[in-house]
C-alpha cells in the first residue's frame, strides 16, 4: 500500500512487489506456494491501545481469508509478542480456523539479536505446513551497536539532528516520568533497542539516539537505522526520509 516501499523493494531485490490494498474476498490470480504476512500489529502492540480484534487495523481476517483461497503449501505470519499475552484468546481463535484447512502449526517467540542482527527486537513468528517444519537455531554471537554502526556515529555530519537543548529537556523528562534508570541513549558495547517507524523523529519515548565524543546527542541517520536493522550497505531506500 506504500509506492515508497514499493519502488524501494523493485531498485533492490528479485522479483515483481506490486502495490494493492487487500481485502476479504479479494480474487487473486495463479497459484501460489507459499503466503507470508504481516497483519498490522498496532491492535495487539504494548505501544498502542491493544483493541486487537475490535480494531480496524486487524489484518487477520485478510490473512485468513488468502490462506483458505490459494491453500499453499506453507504459511507464515508474525506479530507482536502481546499476541501470546494480553490478546492470546484472539490468537488462539486464529489458530483454530488455520488448522481447520489442514494445517500443523508451529510458533515461537523469536529475537533478532540471536540471529545476528544487532537489535533486540522479539517477535511471534507462527508457521503452517503440512509436512515439516524445524525453526532456525539461534546465533550465540551476540553484534553490538559499535559493530554494525561504529564507523559511522561521528562521521555523519548533518546538524540538523543534533538534539537541541529542549530535546535534552524533553527527553530527560520523558525518561524520569516512565522511570527509566538507564538513558535510552544506544550504548556502544549493546545491541540497540527495538526500531520502530519513529526511531528516526523528533524526541519521542522510542527515538533512537547517539552520543558525540563532545557530549551532544544526535537523532540516527537512515544508513545507521538501516544497518541496525541488518540491512546492507548497498541497499537503497526509495522517497523522502520519512517514507525511507
Amino acid at each position: 500500500m506504500d509506492s515508497s516501499a514499493v519502488q524501494t523493494y523493485n531498485e533492490n531485490l528479485l522479483g515483481q512487489c506490486i502495490e494493492a490494498k487487500l481485502t476479504v474476498g479479494k480474487n487473486y490470480e495463479g497459484t501460489f506456494d507459499v503466503v507470508i504476512g504481516g497483519p498490522p500489529c498496532q491492535p495487539f502492540s504494548v505501544g498502542g491501545h491493544q483493541k486487537g480484534i475490535k480494531d480496524e487495523r486487524n489484518g487477520f481476517p485478510i490473512f485468513l481469508d488468502a490462506i483458505e483461497r490459494l491453500n499453499p503449501r506453507i504459511w507464515m505470519f508474525e506479530n507482536v509478542r502481546g499476541m501470546l499475552y494480553a490478546n492470546r484468546w484472539y490468537l488462539d481463535e486464529v489458530l483454530a480456523q488455520l488448522r481447520q484447512f489442514g494445517y500443523v502449526i508451529e510458533y515461537r517467540l523469536l529475537n533478532a539479536v540471536k540471529f545476528g542482527v544487532p537489535q533486540n527486537r522479539e517477535r511471534l513468528f507462527v508457521v503452517g505446513h503440512r509436512g515439516e517444519f524445524t525453526f532456525p537455531k539461534s546465533d550465540n554471537t551476540v553484534l553490538t551497536v559499535s559493530d554494525a554502526i561504529g564507523d559511522l556515529i561521528e562521521t555523519t555530519l548533518d546538524e540538523g539532528k543534533i538534539l537541541t537543548p529542549s530535546m535534552d529537556k524533553y527527553v530527560a523528562n520523558y525518561e524520569r516520568a516512565s522511570s527509566c534508570i538507564t538513558p535510552r541513549d544506544l550504548h556502544p558495547s549493546k545491541p540497540a533497542r527495538t526500531l520502530t517507524c519513529r526511531n528516526i523523529a523528533a524526541p519521542t519515548g522510542d527515538m533512537q539516539r547517539v552520543r558525540l565524543t563532545d557530549g551532544r546527542r544526535r537523532r540516527i541517520s537512515i544508513r545507521e537505522a538501516a544497518r541496525l536493522q541488518s540491512f546492507p550497505d548497498w541497499f537503497q531506500f526509495m522517497g523522502t526520509e520519512t517514507r525511507q
